[in-house]
């Protein structure tokens, strides 16, 4: 059991209230009762439970019309329904839209307390600082939609390091938020009135990145018709965000290292350095330490920029934020299609439950788009979800996915073209054998297997 957990109770029934807190208190728990939905959302302005308990019928504004409330205004605050036998279907509908369970009166006591204990293991840990925080406490981490015990750790941590000005380091599969995170300890740290500029280092061509990251004045180079700061310059008192850092060229590593060191910024072609006041967080889905042990990545900047690692899971190993995820996009991408969308049906939020997710939360967030395009009724059938879950989306892959995919593609065209001759191959990609080398390796592609039969190649290229 969460110790003290603050539970919002309500129902019209005042007996019934009366007994539900005698026995929620004797269980340990806080208890607010209030016997009206208008009374309920009072109270939520004032102080957010852990959790909330709530008949569906009720006086004026009704149960259902409570949940809808709390769902758009605290998508993270898990809601136990009690339901007579005439409103068990809007009990399943509101448990298809996200409502955590709910219960039939007359209800079994130990039943309920089980329900409360299994909600809040997935609510707010224990050892947060406090369980019921204000209601715009959770600002800071907006678009982080969560009620997974793994992720409120996380994101704990995270606001206990945003504090400080010590380098982060993001590591997760892509699409699992990585971005969203940083935005999030940035509005977190002292710096939230300054910029936050977020990069993608690998989304960069590498002869562009030094000018975008560290500036150029006037006649550096072709084409440098002016000065230009670089984003180092334009996140000066904020954060700055390097994405996919290890996609970062060594040589463009010991310039990051020399600015780390010297919080000065040299713009390319300048002679006198800038000052900058930069607080770093990066982030990649790379294996970092077989970087390292491939010369691939420096390891003085390893440890510039690891002073923290926070590790963000995989939707597939956070599954009970699903249907809350699933949920929040339905609402948002709704507006957007002019569709009066309430949520989905209980076997099309089974479908969704149980999927593999690759491409973690922006998968997730693709899949609910097309469904609202093709959605013609309010509640997202089983079938268009089949459908979402059917059709590969190009929208999975980052741009530094794509862009290896491409870029492994071309070296086996080129392996092929020449028959496993290095030389050659490096010739026609104008780039010297050391390189080519070098690119073969990071690609797993070995030539030798290329001068063998159609087989073996064709075995190479699945891999």
């Amino acid at each position: 059991m969460t110790a003290h957990a603050h539970i919002l109770l309500v129902d019209d029934d005042p007996d019934l209230l009366r007994l539900l807190s005698m026995r929620l208190n004797a269980a340990g728990y806080r208890v607010t009762a209030v016997q009206s939905a208008e009374q309920a959302l009072a109270r939520l302005a004032i102080e957010l439970p852990t959790l909330v308990i709530s008949d569906i019928r009720l006086p004026g504004r009704d149960g259902m019309a409570l949940f809808d409330e709390i769902r758009a205004q605290h998508a993270a605050l898990p809601v136990i329904l009690l339901t007579a036998h005439g409103t068990i279907p809007d009990a399943v509908e509101a448990t298809a839209r996200g409502a955590y369970a709910y219960l039939t009166k007359p209800f079994d006591g130990k039943v309920l307390l089980e329900k409360i204990a299994q909600a809040l293991s997935l609510s707010l840990p224990s050892s947060a600082s406090s369980l019921a925080p204000a209601a715009g406490d959770e600002a800071w981490r907006a678009g982080l939609i969560s009620r997974s015990q793994r992720m409120h750790a996380l994101l704990a941590e995270a606001r206990l390091v945003a504090a400080s000005d010590a380098s982060i380091l993001i590591r997760g599969d892509s699409g699992s938020g990585k971005e969203l995170l940083a935005c999030a300890i940035h509005r977190a740290s002292g710096r939230a009135d300054a910029p936050f500029v977020a990069v993608n280092c690998g989304a960069i061509p590498e002869q562009l990145l030094e000018s975008e990251l560290f500036g150029h004045v006037k006649g550096a180079f072709t084409g440098a018709v002016g000065n230009r700061p670089g984003l180092f310059q334009a996140a000066h008192g904020g954060t700055l965000f390097l994405d996919e850092i290890g996609d970062m060229p060594l040589l463009l590593q010991v310039k990051l290292l020399r600015v780390l060191q010297e919080r000065a910024v040299r713009p390319v072609g300048a002679d006198l350095a800038v000052p900058i006041d930069v607080r770093i967080v990066s982030a990649t889905h790379r294996d970092l330490d077989a970087a390292l042990a491939d010369g691939q990545f420096r390891e003085d900047l390893y440890y510039r920029l690891n002073v923290v690692t926070l590790s963000l899971p995989p939707l597939s190993e956070r599954r009970e934020d699903i249907a809350l995820l699933a949920n929040h996009f339905l609402q948002q991408l709704a507006g957007k299609y002019h569709k009066p969308l309430n949520g989905f049906a209980p076997d099309a939020l089974e479908a969704l439950m149980t999927a593999s997710w690759p491409g973690n939360v922006r998968q997730l967030n693709n899949v609910v788009e097309q469904v609202c395009a093709l959605a013609t009724a309010p509640l997202v059938p089983l079938s268009l979800v089949q459908r979402a879950l059917r059709v590969p989306s190009l929208e999975v892959l980052s741009y530094a996915d794509a862009k290896q995919r491409f870029e492994r593609d071309y070296l086996i065209q080129l392996l092929k073209l020449t028959d496993g001759n290095v030389a050659d191959a490096a010739r026609l990609a104008e780039r010297n054998r050391t390189e080519f080398y070098r690119l073969l390796q990071k690609s797993g592609l070995t030539p030798s297997l290329f001068r063998a039969d159609e087989t073996v190649v064709a075995d190479e290229r699945q891999k």
